[in-house]
């Protein structure tokens, strides 16, 4: 059984001077979950915000009632020492701490962000560490990345270490606005080929011109930043992404 459709609009498009009511509000246009784009200025060359503000949107939106339900906060950890921050977002209220396949396996081993370590962290130690403090946990791919660096995480036999969502990037991370990266889909449908039931998300340049094609490869986690947040009526592009992935699986 294919997963459900689930649009989560890019907060980095949204607006920062009212950013609480933002949330709240496009939440109430049917968006599933919301994606906060956490920068680091090291992983990647820009910079955005960290915990504290997801702490403080945290109460404008309703936690969700079961994993993955509408009201998930998917946190997008484009920072260089993913396994430093990740008792920090959980308490800020994050649910599900997607981290980059390629910090994990160049970062070290230090649980929070005053520790330094010697020891060296792994992608499969980075998913245990984030179920371990209760979230689900994701893993994402830069464009540059082969998505078959995945295929012996995905098939570990222990249920603790294999992540919840695959992470897709069809931009390459760190600013918004970019144009969709096509190219990056065989990485989809390969995915979804192997795993019916994975959650895989796409992010970077989808709308309406282009979610189609991502979800025809197999994505059903749609992130929109300005599609959404530009728009004149929200509530119809989010009904358009989510329509478009309902179609891609009859």
């Amino acid at each position: 059984m294919a997963p459900q459709a689930i649009i989560a609009p890019s907060i980095l498009s949204a607006d920062f001077a009212a950013l609480g009511a933002a949330c709240s509000e496009t939440i109430g246009q049917g968006a599933s979950w919301l994606h906060i784009d956490i920068m680091d200025g090291h992983f990647v060359p820009n910079i955005t915000f960290g915990a504290p503000v997801v702490t403080k949107i945290r109460p404008h939106v309703q936690r969700p009632l079961r994993p993955y339900a509408k009201g998930t906060f998917d946190c997008h950890m484009m920072i260089a020492e993913p396994k430093k921050w990740v008792k920090d977002f959980q308490k800020a209220g994050c649910d599900l701490y997607c981290f980059h396949y390629e910090a994990a396996i160049a970062s070290t081993a230090a649980e929070n962000p005053a520790e330094h370590s010697d020891l060296k962290t792994t992608p499969k130690e980075m998913i245990r560490y984030v179920h371990d403090n209760g979230m689900l946990a994701g893993i994402a791919i830069k464009p540059e990345t082969p998505v078959d660096v995945l295929w012996e995480i995905l098939d570990g036999p222990n249920k603790s270490e294999i992540p919840d969502m695959v992470l897709v990037m069809t931009v390459h991370p760190g600013f918004g606005g970019q144009k969709f990266m096509a190219s990056e889909l065989p990485k989809v449908r390969a995915l979804r080929d192997k795993y019916p039931e994975l959650n895989i998300e796409v992010d970077g340049g989808l709308s309406e011109s282009t979610v189609d094609q991502a979800a025809k490869a197999g994505a059903n986690v749609i992130v929109a930043g300005s599609a959404v947040f530009g728009a004149k009526d929200p509530a119809d592009v989010i009904t358009k992404l989510k329509e478009a992935v309902d179609r891609a699986k009859l």
